[in-house]
């Protein structure tokens, strides 16, 4: 059986760049560093949340 995945990013509020990192991350960690069916789909969403989103301005020192 051939399983598609969609490449569309459901709208929502807007987070920043590092807050999507950060949820891949912690999906990487919970994994175990292998993931499974669906959290390969989580991720693929979650990449394209983050190429899109917002960058965060650099803090001024």
């Amino acid at each position: 059986m051939l399983h598609t995945m969609s490449t569309t990013v459901e709208p929502g509020p807007e987070r920043s760049a590092d807050e999507v990192n950060e949820e891949i991350r912690a999906l990487w960690r919970r994994s175990g560093g292998t993931l499974s069916v669906e959290q390969r789909e989580e991720y693929q969403r979650l990449v394209l949340e983050w190429a899109s989103a917002v960058p965060q301005p650099a803090e001024a020192a």
